[in-house]
């Protein structure tokens, strides 16, 4: 099905961020979708933009580190008018494409100097009919502000206007938490893409002599420039090419031109950059982000000096980075000199070749991928979920004293399957108890050593073979009223013997009857069969249905079982637990027993996977986790003997 793409994005200083986004639009493009891009910044040279359609606004740019003064193209300051015409053409855009999907760049998490032009592209494009997916664009590697109240804001933001966040970067080079503080609310959005990369040709392998200089678009790496020049006469035994952004004014480029020694070249930049690269011994440059591509692309070896001024920190981190992986060495921006940087560049050619690492540089093409999914996800996915019935209930448990606690049930496991490992790394991220309702007749072997590593997943007894013994007409069930006690009894004592045989320490045990239903007749001969916990749907009657038996059930399951089979109501989901905090509150249900989350990882679609992560995220952002099983059926001590052979 083909979509209409809308991306919206200003640079300000480089132009890499246009790049990235053209490639990012040339991406969809590709795959058959309508797609427009909307510049803000300086026009800039860009590869063939191919089918895309593309939308310049009156330009804005910044001189230097100053990213609060914006300026027109002949460098003077903007005005409200100005910046209406730009508002206006970027909301014509809006109507004019219809996009089923909108991509900004950078904002919310920056652009902050322009948060009045996409407020009112955001809040256009929520009352829209429909309402298109928007998703936020941005780098690896982010600038957060000083101001705590900033970083708040950027994070509701996005949790109000925004269904993901694309970040193009590789968690094993720089997660995005090293550089930006996540709200736990935030992670359950963030799509990590892999590294944009502009260039997709091959690259070649040639054999290297001499060293590259770049230093990107803008003017800002002039220094570099001079300095590099100065350490050029000191090694003269390497030929040298240094290419010159257009960011650099005519008269600076020609005082470095004519100032260079016979082994050195001073030109333009090149659009054959990366075939430069992949022939050289080594590159000298800032630490940008379609740079650090070029590097991990071509494998040279890398004398860095980060771009520092004015506090930036994100070239710094990169370098530090690649530096890590023996990739690069670091001249500081602070420490630049025709010394420093000669000294670096000759450690660099006597360094080692190291391996380039396996980072993922397919960000475009994963882009679009990431945006097709959620796009044919449907509207539930894009769903806003109004957390605030669930928070009012939990304040109100707060201020009166009435404690909540949550625990974690998901029934029919019996293997170590993806979605199991997806399930188990969900609790571990989030540090949070899972009780595993597991089949005792289904179990394989797989299952025990892949719940040894996890301390807080535990195994209950979930029926025997949960087979439906209920009669034609009747509520499925495998241990209901219909059967006989004697055949239900043996039946239950099998299932612990053979799950406990099967799963050794990590089964604790506890019935879970299949489709939540139990004959009230064998209840009472559990603690005999060698149950200590029962576990079903509802609020429980009673803490203890029998002597030695403790109840703690479930309460809100996120599958519409009977419609969709998909996710149900959000706004159902929540009600649901709200209503449970509150019948605690009012002592309508008994305050001890901790309110259950119930889910089935075998079946769970996208949509389903979403709303749970979000869900613990939410809960973990208040500092409310589930609770361990163990804890909850009061077994952690009968546990903890058990690991330790006592």
């Amino acid at each position: 099905m083909s979509l209409r793409i809308l991306i919206v994005v200003t640079h300000l200083l480089g132009s890499g961020h246009l790049t990235r986004a053209a490639a990012l639009a040339r991406a969809f493009a590709r795959k058959g979708h309508e797609t427009t891009l909307v510049s803000g910044g300086s026009p800039a040279r860009l590869p063939d933009l191919e089918n895309v359609t593309f939308v310049q606004l009156p330009p804005v740019q910044t001189v230097g580190t100053d990213f609060k003064t914006l300026l027109d193209e002949r460098f003077e300051p903007v005005d409200a008018t100005y910046l209406e015409r730009r508002r206006t053409l970027l909301l014509n855009a809006l109507k004019e494409t219809r996009p089923d999907i909108l991509i900004t760049e950078l904002f919310p998490f920056g652009r902050r100097v322009l948060k009045d032009e996409f407020s009112a592209l955001l809040d256009t494009a929520r009352n829209a009919n429909p309402r298109p997916l928007v998703l936020c664009s941005i780098r690896d590697i982010l600038v957060p502000s000083s101001k705590a109240s900033r970083i708040a804001e950027a994070h509701e933001r996005v949790l109000r206007d925004y269904d993901a966040v694309l970040v193009h970067g590789d968690p094993e080079l720089v997660p995005l938490e090293a550089s930006w503080p996540l709200d736990e609310r935030i992670r359950p959005l963030i799509r990590y893409t892999g590294y944009v990369d502009e260039n997709e040709e091959p690259v070649p392998d040639t054999h290297r002599h001499g060293i590259v200089v770049s230093g990107g678009s803008s003017g800002a790496s002039l220094p570099l420039y001079r300095t590099a020049l100065a350490a050029a006469r000191d090694i003269a035994d390497r030929s040298w090419r240094i290419l010159i952004g257009r960011g650099v004014g005519e008269a600076d480029f020609l005082v470095l031109q004519e100032g260079a020694p016979p082994h050195v070249t001073v030109e333009r930049a090149r659009s054959d950059f990366r075939s430069l690269l992949s022939g050289a011994e080594l590159s000298l440059s800032q630490a940008g982000y379609n740079t650090t591509i070029d590097l991990l692309r071509s494998g040279v070896t890398s004398v860095l000096v980060p771009f520092e001024a004015g506090s930036e920190t994100e070239q710094r981190l990169r370098a530090e980075r690649l530096h890590a992986l023996g990739l690069a060495e670091i001249v500081p921006e602070a420490e630049l000199s025709p010394q420093n940087l000669a000294d670096a560049i000759r450690r660099g050619l006597t360094r080692a070749t190291a391996a380039p690492p396996s980072i993922s540089v397919d960000g475009a093409r994963r882009s679009v991928a990431v945006a097709e999914s959620l796009a044919h996800s449907g509207p539930a996915l894009q769903q806003r979920i109004d957390w605030a019935p669930l928070d009012l209930a939990l304040d109100q448990a707060r201020d009166q004293g009435c404690p909540i606690r949550f625990w974690w049930r998901d029934d029919d496991a019996v293997a170590d399957t993806p979605q199991l490992d997806r399930l188990l790394g969900l609790a571990r991220h989030y540090d949070a108890g899972i009780g595993l309702a597991v089949i005792p007749e289904g179990i394989e072997a797989s299952l025990a050593p892949r719940l040894a590593g996890e301390g807080k997943a535990f195994a209950l007894v979930h029926g025997w073979s949960h087979a439906n013994h209920g009669a034609a007409g009747e509520k499925k069930a495998e241990f209901g009223a219909h059967r006989s006690l004697d055949i239900m009894a043996a039946q239950t004592e099998q299932a612990l013997n053979v799950a406990r045989e099967r799963l050794g320490l990590k089964l604790l045990p506890v019935f879970v009857p299949p489709w939540n239903r139990i004959s009230q007749d064998l209840i009472p001969h559990l603690p005999r069969l060698g149950f200590r916990g029962l576990s079903t749907f509802t609020d429980r009657k009673a803490s203890f249905p029998a002597e030695g038996l403790i109840q703690i059930n479930t309460h809100a399951d996120p599958i519409d079982w009977h419609g969709t089979k998909s996710l149900a109501d959000p706004a159902l989901i929540i009600a649901n637990l709200a209503r449970a905090i509150e019948r605690r509150v009012a002592g309508e249900a008994d305050r001890d027993e901790p309110i259950g989350f119930l889910t089935h990882h075998l079946v769970h679609d996208h949509v389903i996977w979403a709303l749970c992560e979000r869900l613990i995220a939410h809960l973990a952002a208040r500092d409310i986790r589930f609770l361990c099983p163990d804890v909850c059926f009061g077994l952690e001590t009968r546990s903890h003997l058990r690991s330790n052979g006592i």
